[in-house]
């Protein structure tokens, strides 16, 4: 059984492993409920951003940046295999950026994330977004302690990836249908996307937009606002 993500065909090997891999997810989820206690204190609110390469989760915490910095202070932590191309690109939007460099690891864990903050100055934050390492599988099994789990679609992806990825859909507190600006050029069928999620997600909130044209960002701004309000 693969450490990372659990995949792989059932064998001998399987009862080796798969109680350390219970006992990782225990002390993972003790520490997330900790982060989360601690964060509702400080009066911040964290979303986690999760998806597969490319659809566009740095884009939307970019123009989200800008756009927002003038009404809440935002504290962002991203999370890579490798290189920091991500969190050069976010920095000097008015808010402070750390990087994960995670090597082999297809996913963030708490640990990381508190070892990650544990220099930063959160006084006076109210959003933390964590950009998640780009992978469909193995994020899904990690809380993070955040407030909400968002999950990014993008047009180009298809919309068949609830229904080959249920997982990490089923722990979305939000899905995103993101670069919805060029649905019609690349065949995008929105509403089969939508019928899918919620047949997959009924518990999930939906939300069209393109970070880059901005189309229906001023949805996701009020999804922020509404989420904050009823943590605070």
């Amino acid at each position: 059984m693969c450490e990372n993500c659990g995949c792989g065909n059932a064998s001998q090997e399987e009862h080796r492993h798969l109680p350390v891999q219970e006992a990782i997810l225990s002390k993972n989820d003790r520490l997330a409920r900790h982060l989360r206690e601690k964060w509702q204190q400080q009066g911040i609110v964290t979303l986690n951003f999760l998806s597969s390469p490319g659809s566009g989760k740095t884009s939307l915490i970019e123009r989200t940046l800008t756009d927002l910095a003038p009404r809440f202070s935002i504290a962002v932590v991203v999370g890579d295999l490798a290189t920091d191309n991500d969190a050069r690109r976010l920095q000097g939007k008015a808010a402070p950026v750390v990087q994960i460099t995670t090597g082999n690891v297809c996913h963030l864990e708490a640990t990381m994330i508190e070892k990650a903050l544990a220099d930063m100055n959160l006084q006076g934050v109210q959003l933390l977004f964590i950009e998640n390492v780009g992978n469909l599988v193995c994020p899904a099994a990690y809380d993070l302690g955040e407030t909400a789990r968002v999950v990014l679609l993008s047009a180009t992806e298809g919309e068949d990836k609830p229904l080959k990825y249920p997982t990490l859909f089923k722990t979305a507190d939000l899905v995103i249908l993101n670069k919805m600006d060029i649905a019609e050029a690349v065949g995008f069928d929105q509403s089969l996307a939508i019928d899918n999620i919620k047949q997959i997600a009924p518990q999930a909130d939906i939300i069209s937009l393109s970070a880059r044209s901005r189309l229906g960002m001023e949805n996701w701004y009020r999804y922020l606002e509404t989420v904050r309000l009823s943590w605070l």
